[in-house]
């Protein structure tokens, strides 16, 4: 007796997995069934299982990138930098120093001061500071201070008219901190009465800047503007004359005459000072350079023109110390 099953009918690219192929005495399983749900449709999900949740969700305060609040303190590091600090008597919130520094009879008096006025001391290793201020050139000393206390550009006036002949330097897209630094650190050195920057496109005064200034600052008024050429039109009815550096004007820095109240106004190395600045000014001055670098960097350049000015005044005054050690070794 037969009975009749019915039979399964396969189609043409169908083959039969269950059906071992012999090559040489080796099983080999052909078009394994496992695989070839894997390569055929790899997101399928199985419909017991769990979906795999995402790890990023914009909405969860995990995944979110937690963005620091904005601090209202700077750091700064190295013994000229913070002692400069500490006998201008700065606000500073806290103090990291090491043992040895903190009994220095340059730092000793200065340090019980500040812990009167409530300034945190903490005495750490120099392993400490290495991780506080990144970098291994603290000194063994480094400090947070408030944020730099801009000077109104009104008052950086009235002060600077109280000496005579007063020399502001206004520094034109300075974005380089670095650069800011030494202009600042230059200017002070020399007798310059304060600087202009602007508020944009500009770097202000960080961390870096102070370390590059080393201890400049803390006598030496910073105005910060918005508008970098109603700065200047003011400057001018102040009684101020603008003169700006650009390697294309036709007057070099030597034979102009420096003299009465006047404004230095130095651009960004490359490009220089903008359009607006330029007509802004009552005269362009270039340095002459010989060789066959087209331009100097910013801080260099402002150095060498604060030089010419103040050269020009010191050879137009009578200095009577020298003259009377000049007439005694002629009497000898």
């Amino acid at each position: 007796m037969t009975t009749n099953k019915p039979r399964k009918i396969k189609s043409a690219g169908e083959t039969n997995s269950r059906q071992p192929i012999k090559i040489k005495g080796k099983r080999i399983v052909s078009n394994p069934t496992r695989n070839r749900r894997k390569e055929n449709d790899a997101s399928v999900v199985p419909t017991n299982s769990r979906p795999v949740q995402s790890r990023y969700n914009p909405n969860s305060s995990v995944s979110r990138k937690q963005t620091p609040p904005p601090e209202d303190t700077d750091l700064i590091y190295g013994r000229h930098p913070v002692l400069s600090a500490l006998e201008s008597q700065r606000r500073l919130n806290r103090i990291w120093i090491t043992p040895r520094l903190r009994y220095d009879p340059r730092f000793h008096s200065l340090i019980l001061q500040a812990k009167e006025n409530g300034t945190i001391i903490d005495e750490v290793e120099p392993k400490r500071l290495d991780q506080i201020t990144s970098t291994t050139h603290h000194q063994g000393v480094a400090a947070q201070i408030a944020p730099y206390a801009y000077i109104d550009l009104g008052e950086l006036i009235t002060q600077a008219q109280s000496v005579n002949d007063p020399v502001i330097v206004v520094a034109d897209g300075i974005t380089d901190p670095h650069n800011l630094g030494a202009i600042i650190r230059t200017a002070e050195a020399i007798g310059a009465q304060g600087l202009v920057i602007p508020q944009r496109r500009a770097s202000g005064i960080t961390s870096t800047v102070m370390k590059v200034a080393a201890g400049a600052l803390e006598d030496f008024a910073v105005a910060r503007v918005v508008n970098l050429q109603r700065a200047l039109e003011e400057l001018k009815a102040a009684g101020f004359w603008i003169y700006g550096t650009a390697a294309t004007a036709s007057a070099p820095l030597h034979t102009v005459n420096f003299s009465g109240p006047i404004v230095l106004v130095v651009g960004a190395e490359g490009e220089g000072l903008s359009m607006l600045t330029q007509r802004s000014c009552d005269a362009l001055v270039s340095i002459p350079l010989q060789g066959k670098i087209p331009s100097l960097n910013a801080s260099v350049a402002t150095g060498m023109a604060l030089y010419e000015v103040y050269r020009q005044r010191w050879q137009n005054t009578l200095h009577f110390d020298k003259l009377t050690k000049i007439s005694l070794k002629t009497e000898e």
